[in-house]
């Protein structure tokens, strides 16, 4: 089959590999019918994550089960399925608790000897806790597919920080971030009853998709103009809950100081940069908590599928350039220069 693969910064191939096969009696074969590009893939696409030569890429998709090994009992052949962007075992105690992330037996898709979600299909390791099926009439439904992609990472990211951050019905919340991520958080306050949502933004086209996501006010200045900006907007006190989606030094800096004192910041961006941006003292002396980290995606999407599916959220404009298999190099560096925001991808 065939399948992306990172070789050096900026060198994406797709490449003939070998076919996945069944290797433990709790693994599914799927194949796939949606994947895409993450932001935190563009880490490696820069050089700023290590990778192996030749390594597979890719954590989101959703596709169709073509094999189930003998010891899997909620899946069959040609059963519609969303994978989490890590795989888990559902029987330990962090899957117990809703913190699949952590689960010993787990892992991401593209690691080192595993299947990458930017391919024409995936071996998927512990099937009966990892993957959810979906309704089969929604294999036909192009619009609502794309909007079910988002459930393998982005949507469920963005409910996580939401959580982190306190979200509750009523609240201001402000979201540092106009990524995909950033986008579903916006999403995701809206769902769980902000009042008033403060999207950070530069790009027109993204807080465009914020303000039709329920961003109630867009700031586009950054650094110190960002943190006056949204104190003006609430009356000198900052944001309830701040939504931190990116992952710089600046950025979260930037949320620290645009929470009212006894918020809450909810942190998903992937961290990178030289220090954390932050500063206990000023937490500490402003009772600011701080919440987040990975999200656990596979807990949240029995609780988000069903506002899919009637249509309550449709996170699908976050996706808005599709490439088919061949076009992923070319998705890569669209979504490096920020001509696209989330990249679909058609194996």
């Amino acid at each position: 089959m065939r399948a992306t693969t990172i070789h050096a910064p900026f060198d994406m191939r797709v490449q003939d590999v070998p076919d996945p096969v069944i290797q433990d009696a709790g693994d599914v074969v799927v194949r796939v019918v949606r994947a895409c590009i993450c932001g935190s893939d563009l880490w490696a696409y820069r050089g700023e994550s290590a990778r192996q030569p030749g390594q597979r890429i890719g954590h989101e998709f959703l596709g169709i089960v073509e094999e189930a090994g003998a010891g899997v009992q909620g899946f069959r052949k040609g059963d519609l399925v969303v994978a989490p962007f890590v795989w888990s075992d559902g029987s330990c105690a962090y899957c117990a608790e809703g913190l699949q992330t952590s689960c010993p037996n787990g892992g991401f898709w593209g690691s080192v000897g595993s299947d990458g979600g930017q391919g024409e299909a995936v071996r998927v390791p512990f099937a009966d806790g990892t993957l959810v099926k979906l309704p089969a009439e929604a294999a036909s439904d192009d619009h609502l597919l794309t909007a079910l992609l988002a459930l393998s990472d982005v949507m469920g990211t963005g409910h996580h920080a939401a959580l982190g951050a306190g979200v509750t019905k009523g609240s201001t919340v402000a979201v540092v971030g106009d990524g995909a991520v950033g986008l579903c958080g916006v999403l995701a306050a809206k769902r769980l009853g902000a009042e008033r949502i403060i999207a950070l933004g530069r790009h027109t086209a993204r807080t465009d998709i914020a303000r039709a996501f329920g961003a109630t006010d867009v700031v586009a200045e950054r650094g110190e103009a960002a943190e006056a900006a949204v104190r003006e907007l609430t009356g000198g006190q900052g944001a309830h809950a701040v939504i931190e989606a990116v992952g710089t030094e600046q950025s979260m800096r930037t949320a620290v100081a645009i929470t009212r004192d006894g918020g809450s910041i909810g942190y998903v961006g992937v961290p990178h940069g030289s220090g954390t941006g932050l500063d206990l003292s000023v937490m500490f002396d402003r009772n600011i908590a701080l919440r987040g980290g990975v999200a656990p995606v596979r807990a949240y999407i029995p609780e988000l599928l069903p506002d899919i599916l009637d249509g309550t959220i449709d996170p699908s404009p976050v996706f808005d350039l599709t490439v088919g298999l061949d076009g992923v190099p070319d998705g890569y560096k669209a979504m490096d220069e920020r001509t696209a925001l989330k990249v679909l991808v058609r194996p």
